[in-house]
């Protein structure tokens, strides 16, 4: 497992932690400070990392069986043309729109908590580009099993991780961060679509960068 593909599928992780639909539930609840906060978080947190960890495990056995049976060098161009158009497509993504009806919990219990993160899941599947990328880099990088379970785990974990020190952070100083907590609920709101054209164009570019090591390398080899 080389260095650089290690840092692209971490750096696509990275790019998740600024989901605002995990960051929004979490400001969510720990504003709203439910009986049982932690664990509630914990549950809700915990069923979106697991979400993803069992859709990896799918994608990477079903692409598996599929990925030897395409030239890697005409993997590596269809990669490096996906990582092309998603910068592109980052381009056109409106600025502004509509305010969408924040994730809510309808009540404050662990099944609601993890039919949230299953919701969660759903709601950002279409746009989860950097998630989708590093299942992409890890299957054209023939990882045996043991590597990409280790990368896919390191990935949920970064991908939820703001959550977590958003609940330490709410846990050693308390309401000292509501205010700011607040200011940063509201920006989600009316900042999203920015976030998701950077994410779009970060997340091109990482995986075109990698393709292009590929298509270097079968070309110097």
């Amino acid at each position: 497992m080389s260095i650089e593909t290690i840092g692209a599928v971490l750096g696509l992780a990275l790019l998740d932690t600024l989901s605002p639909t995990v960051i929004g539930v979490t400001l969510y609840l720990l504003l709203a400070r439910p009986h049982r906060v932690g664990t509630l978080l914990g549950v809700y947190l915990g069923s979106v990392a697991i979400s993803y960890f069992a859709l990896g495990v799918l994608l990477m056995l079903g692409l598996g069986a599929v990925v030897p049976l395409v030239d890697d060098t005409v993997w590596a161009w269809g990669q490096a043309a996906l990582g092309a158009a998603l910068i592109v497509g980052s381009y056109f993504i409106p600025k502004s729109k509509p305010e969408r009806a924040p994730v809510r919990a309808r009540s404050f219990t662990i099944p609601a908590m993890l039919l949230l993160g299953l919701g969660t899941w759903l709601f950002e599947f279409t746009t989860a580009v950097p998630y989708f990328g590093a299942i992409g880099i890890m299957t054209s990088a023939n990882l045996a099993a043991g590597q990409w379970l280790l990368l896919l785990v390191a990935y949920v974990t970064i991908m939820v991780s703001p959550g977590i020190l958003l609940f330490v952070t709410w846990a050693a100083l308390g309401e000292r961060m509501r205010e700011r907590f607040e200011r940063w609920q509201r920006k989600l709101s009316t900042g999203s679509n920015t976030a998701l054209s950077w994410i779009l164009w970060i997340a091109g570019l990482l995986i075109l960068l990698e393709a292009a090591e590929h298509i270097i390398n079968s070309i110097m080899g």
